[in-house]
């Protein structure tokens, strides 16, 4: 599956275990292709540098930075145009969509409900985590 991950979701996947962190994992085991363009990646080394995340990565013993280049490591990256008209009621989600489409990705994983509440785009399903790894764990 060739997928967007949203970047909370892959904020929990560096942090946490649970479903996301799973996603990391199929992505390492070559089930999952991770894909972004460098507004996403930007977006993610944003949120990984807030200062809440600081006492999560000490206790983990992780730098920031290396989290940030093994996740890379999984990614491929994708040059997205903007779309030509808004779709998200958050304009922010937009560039998700327009990664995905310029990707011609196989999914869109995500937690925020702004962008499932839309099913899919241009043919392109918007699954939460657990049904993304629903499909994933079938196709086994």
């Amino acid at each position: 599956m060739r997928a967007i991950v949203d970047t909370n979701l892959l904020i929990a996947a560096l942090l946490w275990r649970g479903l996301p962190h799973r996603l990391l994992e199929q992505a390492r085991g070559g089930a999952l292709t991770l894909i972004s363009s460098p507004t996403l990646l930007a977006e993610l080394q944003d949120v990984l540098a807030r200062e809440k995340f600081s006492a999560i990565f000490a206790r983990a013993r992780l730098s920031r930075e290396l989290a940030f280049e093994q996740l890379q490591q999984l990614i491929v990256l994708v040059e997205a145009p903007p779309l030509a008209v808004p779709v998200c009621r958050d304009p922010d989600d937009d560039h998700v969509l327009a990664a995905a489409r310029a990707a011609n990705a196989d999914s869109i994983i995500t937690g925020d409900h702004d962008l499932l509440t839309l099913g899919d785009f241009q043919g392109i399903p918007i699954r939460t985590a657990r049904q993304a790894l629903a499909i994933l764990d079938r196709s086994r």
